[in-house]
């Protein structure tokens, strides 16, 4: 997904599987059926705390603000994770720990039906499910608010993957410009009455229901929607609705008394209210949560450098936090584009040279940094080999006469010089610094252009241009997958046809046809099998390219309040599944 800063968003510990129609879901008493010793890593391997007891203010911290309320326009990780107290959708990930959390189960839909040759997705809608001012929720609200998706000019950015399937060339403006006199005129989405809603593909896409679990599916009340301001008060359809946003200081949910829990195998709903303090420092979330004062840190990008020593090494402290694996990949992309770099030989020595522990050390280690990366298809998406680590292995450690071999190969026996584009942010200089010392050993000399972290990805390395402009051979990036798939992981970064003037997230340029091809039949596939092995032979072709250098498989050292119940790590958002926390 885009990079979500200073957020993650999936950690996929493998293939989710969509129910078939009619299945139900797992209740939310089975959700507290069993619980882990509360112990370091407990909630990684199941539930701390299980608990049904309702009541009590479930108190949460960030030092950021949202980037938006509105389901339509959020990408922040945390964001997707508190939108499950206020927002449903068609379907949405499981309640559970472990990879449980990984399948979809049905939400506000009672039942799914896909056309034997993929084209057509049929959903019946629950009864008896209401927004927060006690107004059914139609068919028809979901396809309105799918179709605010399209209105970019007014709603930007959120994910548009549901604009890519379903504009199928109608080129539809979104409803703030739409000329049906029910502001419904988008073609591809038939609602025949007011519990069906029905979706038509031009080309069979067995990802959709993953698209259709994201915020931007979720029902909006016409009337109510108040275009580029809806970010002020969202319609609730959970089972909390907001009693007050103040933009960067707090925000407040309240219960919904419209959300009916018969209706809802997902969600308890335990806490009476949640709490959330934004714009704090990071230290002084850390010490707030050791002394209790807050419960969590909803960006789940870890304890600073003093709160993880404190962590470490009190045992006291260590038993209530976890480092779950959170599905990012921390990576250099090499241009294809930059000389010397159109040679695959010099992009090879850049592999070999690279030395990936000194990037981990960094990173704060095999606890905070992450385990060492050896190819580019996250260990936690299906498809990934852990067995393929080409170049410097799992190890991590450079060979230092491989890469001289390479350089030998390329033409430039005695080094060259290049550019490390890099964020001026967190420990992202500091990689681009272990990045440069061990390039250096076989004479490539780097210079680091560090750029302002907002306007990084969009316009410095997302940029082509730009990048053939300033000259970055070597580009330092970070990627999580949007939904848990090879296809919600690794389109994007790879997809030659992806490639865009601005914006652009295949910093390489790798555009190759034997790869193209493969991506075409993933994207095809209806089975699951053969789509992650799909994957895996994409994933291989883009580690034979040389064109990404994987670094670490990223951790989050994260410290949760020991008074909090029902605690586990949402596989799916690759953090603490935020809804189903309650407090003692």
């Amino acid at each position: 997904m885009k990079l979500r800063t200073g957020a993650v968003v999936a950690s996929l510990a493998a293939l989710a599987l969509v129910l078939p129609a009619c299945a139900k879901s797992s209740t939310p008493s089975d959700n507290a059926s069993t619980g882990v010793k509360a112990e370091f890593n407990a909630a990684t391997k199941g539930m701390v705390n299980p608990s049904d007891k309702k009541g009590g203010v479930l108190k949460l911290a960030n030092s950021a603000d949202a980037d938006s309320w509105d389901p339509a326009r959020a990408y922040y990780a945390w964001v997707w994770d508190m939108q499950r107290f206020y927002v449903r959708t068609l379907v949405t990930p499981q309640a559970k720990p472990g990879k449980d959390s990984l399948k979809l189960v049905n939400d506000l839909a009672s039942s799914q039906d896909i056309s034997s040759d993929g084209l057509t997705y049929t959903y019946k809608l629950k009864d008896g499910t209401k927004f927060e001012d006690g107004s059914a929720i139609k068919s028809q609200d979901i396809k309105y608010g799918i179709e605010r998706i399209f209105a970019q000019d007014v709603l930007s950015g959120g994910p548009t993957y549901l604009m890519d399937i379903l504009d199928q060339g109608q080129k539809y403006p979104g409803p703030y410009k739409d000329t049906d006199p029910k502001k419904l005129g988008l073609k591809s989405v038939d609602t025949p009455d007011d519990k069906t809603i029905v979706f038509h593909l031009k080309q069979p896409f067995a990802d959709l229901p993953y698209l259709l679990a994201m915020g931007g599916a979720a029902p909006v009340p016409q009337a109510k929607d108040t275009g580029d301001k809806y970010n002020a008060h969202p319609v609730a359809s959970g089972p909390y609705m907001f009693k007050s946003i103040e933009p960067g200081k707090k925000v407040v949910l309240v219960r919904n008394p419209n959300w009916d829990s018969s209706t809802d195998t997902v969600r308890k709903a335990l806490p009476d209210e949640v709490d959330l303090t934004l714009g704090m420092d990071p230290n002084e979330i850390d010490n707030s949560l050791i002394d209790g004062t807050y419960d969590i840190d909803t960006g789940q990008t870890g304890v600073q450098a003093a709160g993880q020593a404190k962590v470490l090494t009190k045992e006291e402290l260590k038993k209530n936090a976890d480092e779950p694996t959170t599905g990012f990949i921390r990576y250099a992309a090499i241009s294809v584009k930059v000389p010397p770099f159109d040679n695959i030989d010099c992009r090879i020595a850049v592999q070999y040279a690279t030395d990936k522990v000194a990037i981990q050390t960094v990173r704060g280690g095999p606890d905070a940094g992450g385990a060492i990366g050896f190819n580019m298809l996250p260990p936690n998406i299906d498809g990934h080999d852990p067995d393929f680590a080409p170049y410097t292995g799992k190890s991590g450690q450079p060979d230092l006469q491989k890469a001289k071999d390479a350089l030998a190969k390329c033409g430039k026996p005695d080094g060259f010089n290049t550019v490390i584009a890099v964020r001026n942010k967190g420990k992202e200089p500091k990689v681009a610094e272990a990045l440069q010392q061990a390039l250096a050993k076989v004479g490539i000399k780097a210079t680091i252009d560090s750029s302002d972290p907002s306007l990084y990805f969009r316009s410095t390395i997302g940029s082509p241009d730009n990048v053939h402009k300033k000259g970055y051979g070597i580009m330092i990036a970070g990627w999580g997958a949007d939904f848990p798939t090879g296809y919600g992981y690794m389109d994007v970064l790879v997809d030659g046809d992806k490639i865009l003037p601005s914006g652009n997230n295949n910093y390489e340029e790798l555009n190759e046809p034997a790869i193209q091809s493969l991506i075409k039949q993933a994207v095809e596939s209806t089975d699951p099998t053969k789509t992650a092995k799909l994957w895996g032979q994409i994933n291989t072709k883009v580690m034979d390219s040389a064109t990404l250098v994987p670094f670490v498989y990223d951790k989050a050292l994260n410290y949760r309040n020991p008074r909090l119940t029902n605690v586990y790590i949402d596989e799916y958002y690759g953090m603490v599944d935020f809804q189903a926390l309650g407090v003692s």
